[in-house]
This record gives structure tokens, sequence and C-alpha cells, in this order.
């Protein structure tokens, strides 16, 4: 089993912004999810780890490969699929797949042969292998993306927002894929999708400002909520003044009526009702309320 060791990993771009702010965590084969918005550090955690950029400081170890130092012996038990998959649209799926093989120093045409007709089996593919990828819907050319990030037996497979894009049928095919692939290596699974984490991972972490302000299992976190969670059905013109009075982690719209959900320890009365928590609202009060995240 493979076991990813992360120490006080640091990461600080020209501008000042500092991405990575003493990341320590450790994780082993199955899928992880990595959540947190929009500039909280997953990317450049993902670009780190897979040696796209360099740390400032820390370690991070695959089993006995060091990350930071043998990027070489690393990138030979990578596998990456980024966020946007970019294809050569003109060839097939076969090709491509046999062209990547050679990227990756597989130089004998019968092994790739056999090996580019297993993954296209192990993606469902196989019968759209003479078809040219420029035709592939999202999800179909996402296949391709865990096909190319499976070539040369990885340990470790980082997944980008994998789901973005793709619709309902699409999503719940990828969903299966990546579960069965997880079997038997880390993937390590960033996205801002609430769903894809609760749906695929037994394990998870949230990140915000470079932190992970939490680390454990989806049903730990949300069990930690209950009986802290309220709801209220307001008017539009009403937020400001809610978010002004109560801790509001989020607001959206149910069946055309704005519904608030607030954290605290006790009924806030004023029309608050108590409701079960989700890993949504574990999401909200891990990243928007600093003195909750704290107590992690």
């Amino acid at each position: 089993m493979a076991i990813l060791s992360i120490q006080n990993l640091n990461k600080t771009y020209p501008n000042g912004v500092k991405a990575l702010n003493n990341v320590t965590i450790e994780i082993e084969n199955g899928m992880f999810g990595l959540l947190g918005p929009n500039g909280a550090g997953k990317s450049s955690l993902m670009r780190t780890l897979s040696t796209l950029q360099e740390a400032d400081s820390g370690s991070a170890f695959l089993d006995d490969i060091d990350i930071l130092k043998d990027t070489t012996e690393l990138r030979k038990v990578l596998g990456y699929l980024p966020q946007e998959f970019g294809v050569y649209n003109k060839i097939t799926a076969e090709q491509l797949l046999d062209h990547l093989c050679i990227l990756k120093g597989i130089s004998n045409r019968k092994e790739r042969k056999e090996l580019v007709g297993y993954l296209l089996q192990k993606v469902n593919l196989y019968d759209k292998r003479n078809k040219s990828v420029k035709g592939f819907s999202g999800g179909m050319k996402q296949r391709v993306g865990i096909a190319q990030a499976l070539i040369g037996n990885p340990k470790l497979i980082i997944v980008d927002e994998p789901t973005a894009g793709l619709d309902p049928g699409e999503r719940n095919r990828f969903h299966n894929l990546l579960a069965d692939v997880g079997k038997e290596v880390i993937i390590l699974l960033s996205t801002h999708i609430v769903d894809d984490v609760h749906e695929l991972c037994s394990k998870f972490a949230v990140m915000n400002q470079g932190k992970i302000v939490y680390h454990g299992t989806p049903d730990a976190a949300v069990a930690e909520l209950k009986g802290k969670v309220w709801q209220k059905e307001i008017e539009r013109e009403q937020l400001v003044e809610h978010q002004n009075n109560f801790q509001v982690i989020s607001d959206k719209m149910i069946a055309g009526k704005p519904v608030i959900h607030a954290y605290a320890e006790s009924n806030p009365d004023h029309g608050f009702k108590l409701v079960e928590p989700s890993l949504e609202d574990v999401f909200f009060v891990k990243t928007k309320l600093n003195q909750v995240s704290q107590t992690v």
C-alpha cells in the first residue's frame, strides 16, 4: 500500500500570495478528496506534487520517493489528469494513447498495443478506439484522460476538477470509473464540488487560505455539526440583515425562495429551524467561519 506523506509544505508566489502554509497531511490508498474554494491553494498543492512547480520549504514523499528532489522517479509512478485535458483532435483514441505511451517510454510496439487495448477496455472506450477524439463528448474525453493517467502502473494519480462541465450521466459514469481505479492506487481528487467528495471519498480534507483546516471522514465531519445548523426562508432584501446578525454560512434559492443556513450552538430563534447538516454545510463552516476552523 502506497503512502503519500506531506510535512510543513510552504509556497509563496512572487506577488506575495502564500499559496501553501505549512500543509501537513498523510494519505493512503483509495480516493482522497481535497475540497476548497477558488484560491484556497488546491491547485498549488497539485502542481507541487505533480512536479510542475517547486515548494519553498517542507517535504513530500510517496513511499521512499522524495517528490521535491527525485522528480524523475516520481514521474515514473505518477498519473495526472488536469482540469482541462488537451487532446490531439485529428487522431483516434487508439493513436492518442499509443503516442502518450511512447512519451512515457514504452518503446515496444506490441507492448504498447496490448496496453492501449487494455486501457481502452478499462475506461469502456474500446469500441470507440478508431473514432476521432474530436467527436468525443466531455465525459468521453475525461475517460481518455484517465486512461492516459494509468499508463505505467502509477502509485499516485492526481485528478484536478474532473467533473466540471459534465452532464449528470457522464458524471456518474466518471465517478464509477474513478471508484474502480481507486481500489489499487492513491487518487488525489481536487475539487470544489462537494458531491464529488461525498460520493467518492472515504477521507477528505478542506483547504482554505493555503492551510488544511479539516482532515477526516465525511461522516465524522457531518456528525460534528449535528444540532448546529439552522435553516430559514427569508426575503431577498433581508439577506444582509441576517448576515450581520447571525453566522450565516450559506444562502441559496430553493423553489424560487431565498433560504439561508446559519451556524449556532443553540437555537437562534427568529424563525430558524434545525436541519440535518450536510457535507456542503461542513465546507462552508470550515471555510467561512474562522473561529470554527481554528477549533478543528
